[in-house]
């Protein structure tokens, strides 16, 4: 019974070690005697029991490796701590398994190292304006002295960037000197575009008030003009006619005694409003005077006019 158990127990094992599924997943690496013989793709594959064995198994899906904070210098001398995400693949099972001793552990060390010289190159207000930049760089870097090792860096990112407590302290002092001008130069520049307005106001309230006397001065003015032009047209007709009636019988001594009755009006107007007499006030009687002159002219040159008649009949 015994015997039947052992045999099927080396059956069992000598199976096992005769037959090989490699998942999708996986590239395994054979060896034969302690030298590398081939790499299996997924599928099944069949073994030399005692002679085969599977050396090393790599993933072959992308991987992600977190890659620990470290304490880096930045270019203007601030301690700043930084840490990300690796993302690799494994490329070439064989260089994986013989190019390197262990890969991940090479790959996060190579990347700490990279990280240090990238930041180092940078200032503070760099590593967080530029990160997609930083970034690139790394994978760059990283990619290019992995190549040995049957590994593709796909890409890596940058998660915290934290600096020291201190320099926390000394950036938030830093806003808010910063909040503090903006808020300032706002002000500033609220105050002059506010004077600007005032006086763009001013200006434009002289300019309109200018232009509003010049339009009354010239509306005056003109104004003037046509009074004077009307005045001067109805005095011009006035005189037409007044020539005209002193052309026609009777016209000069009407004229004549339209000046004398106006000539008398004036002077007792004038001495009744002077305070001081220099004339005697006798003048004021002589509109009787002035009419009878009139009355002597006009006999003595209808006296003449028969005589000329008589004349002229002889």
């Amino acid at each position: 019974m015994e015997y039947f158990t052992f045999t099927f127990l080396f059956i069992l094992f000598v199976l096992y070690n005769l037959i090989l599924i490699v998942p999708m997943r996986e590239r395994c690496v054979i060896e034969r005697l302690g030298k590398f013989r081939v790499t299996l793709e997924p599928g099944l594959h069949f073994l030399i029991p005692f002679m085969d064995r599977v050396a090393y198994r790599h993933e072959k899906r992308e991987q992600c490796i977190n890659i620990p904070h470290q304490s880096c210098i930045s270019r203007d001398n601030i301690q700043i701590d930084v840490d990300g995400l690796l993302y690799l693949k494994v490329m070439d099972a064989y260089k994986a398994s013989y190019g390197i001793e262990d890969y991940l552990v090479a790959a996060v060390n190579l990347a700490q190292t990279t990280v240090r010289s990238e930041v180092g190159k940078l200032t503070l207000g760099e590593t967080f304006s530029e990160r997609d930049a930083l970034n690139e760089t790394i994978v760059r870097e990283i990619d290019s002295a992995s190549e040995p090792w049957g590994i593709k860096v796909l890409r890596y990112e940058v998660m915290n960037i934290t600096p020291s407590p201190s320099v926390v302290d000394t950036l938030e002092k830093q806003m808010e000197a910063e909040r503090a001008k903006r808020a300032e130069i706002t002000l500033a520049n609220a105050e002059r575009d506010s004077t600007i307005a005032l006086s763009e106001g001013e200006r434009q309230e002289a300019i309109n008030l200018s232009e509003g006397e010049r339009q009354k001065r010239i509306n005056e003015a003109e104004g003037r003009a046509q009074e004077i032009s009307i005045l001067a047209a109805a005095t011009a007709e006035g005189s037409t006619m007044i020539a005209q009636a002193i052309n026609n019988p009777g016209g000069k001594e009407a004229v004549s005694f339209q000046l004398v009755d106006t000539y008398v009006a004036r002077v007792k107007e004038l001495f009744r409003l002077a305070d001081v007499s220099v004339v005697p006030n006798e003048l004021a009687k002589m509109e009787g005077f002035f009419a009878g002159v009139d009355q002597v002219s006009k006999t003595i040159n209808n006296v003449e006019s028969s005589v000329e008649s008589r004349k002229g009949g002889q």
